[in-house]
């Protein structure tokens, strides 16, 4: 029988590749503030009311305040979205039996490590933004009913604000960037976490009692690991790689290696905060790819849409 899944969070580059991948499993009820159901995480009545109307079988929570410089100065409401919502959508699931999938983010490390983070190390996060995330996660393990936590990390995508749509923004507007190259991690596309996640309620749903012999915490990211320099040397490359004389060519003539001192911002960033899959792989026999071959092949989509997305950007500064 087809499951019925609330997926909350319309609008975020995650979720718009989930109300696709999902569909596979059932009806997908996508409700944010802009939906004709309405469900607004800072609301916690409205929470409440959407899962008592909806019923479902499955929670999909893709909603986040993300903004995390901005989180610095506007903490209670990185708080209320991250942190407290996230509780009351646990606490709504145990009620109506619904299995709950919430995401989280490498952020909540200190970046100190040097080696892959595992679901066994030690949070603590730098950043307002990466504490009221860590605070979510503790908030539905407290309630410890049929739950799925997947921390992801460094996610871009064809939609939304991310590092890739700005640097392809900014190398058509500028001929020399200066990017940081002290900062580790796994850019991770979001179709592919969308996928991924999928193909996890898949097998969740398909066997009795598997969801309460797998609920926790587990990483999902892409494998590899780069910094930002890194990552923007690669969009370049594969930028020129498919436009051949089709597409507009790059302004940018040099891109400038950097350190996190030099280039200061309100929040602040772990150093190295990659994470290590082998739980999921282990658990659920799933296997993301290299962070560069999946940029390699959102690369070659957004072939067919980049002029489009990028006059778009533009207009909107």
């Amino acid at each position: 029988m087809q499951k019925k899944i609330l997926l909350v969070g319309q609008c975020g580059q995650v979720a718009w590749e989930l109300q696709r991948s999902l569909a596979s499993l059932g009806q997908v009820i996508t409700v944010s503030r802009n939906t004709d159901i309405v469900l607004d995480l800072e609301d916690n009545d409205s929470i409440v009311a959407v899962v008592e109307q909806v019923k479902p079988d499955v929670i999909v929570n893709a909603g986040a305040y993300t903004a995390v410089d901005k989180a610095e100065q506007d903490s209670l409401r990185a708080e209320q979205v991250n942190a407290i919502a996230p509780g009351i959508l646990a606490e709504q699931a145990k009620k109506y039996q619904s299995l709950l999938l919430h995401y989280s983010t490498d952020y909540v490390f200190d970046g100190k490590s040097r080696s892959p983070y595992t679901e066994e190390h030690a949070v603590s996060p730098q950043s307002v933004y990466g504490a009221s995330k860590q605070q979510g996660e503790q908030a539905i393990s407290a309630v410890d009913d049929n739950y799925i936590i997947l921390r992801t990390s460094w996610v871009y995508g064809l939609r939304g604000n991310n590092f890739l749509l700005t640097m392809l923004r900014l190398m058509q507007q500028r001929e020399q960037l200066s990017i940081v190259n002290d900062q580790w991690g796994a850019p991770t596309w979001s179709r592919a976490i969308a996928e991924c996640s999928t193909q996890l309620l898949t097998q969740l749903l398909a066997i009795d009692n598997k969801i309460s012999e797998c609920k926790g915490i587990y990483h999902l990211s892409a494998a590899g690991e780069v910094t930002w320099f890194g990552f923007a040397e690669k969009i370049r490359a594969y930028y020129q790689d498919i436009a051949a004389g089709n597409l507009k060519e790059l302004l940018l003539q040099q891109l400038t290696p950097i350190t996190t001192d030099q280039y200061p911002t309100l929040a602040q960033r772990p150093a190295y905060s990659v994470l290590s899959n082998t739980k999921l792989q282990s658990k659920f026999m799933l296997q993301m790819l290299p962070w560069d071959i999946a940029l390699q092949q959102c690369m070659a989509e957004l072939q067919l849409i980049i002029q489009p997305v990028l006059q778009n950007l533009i207009a909107k500064r």
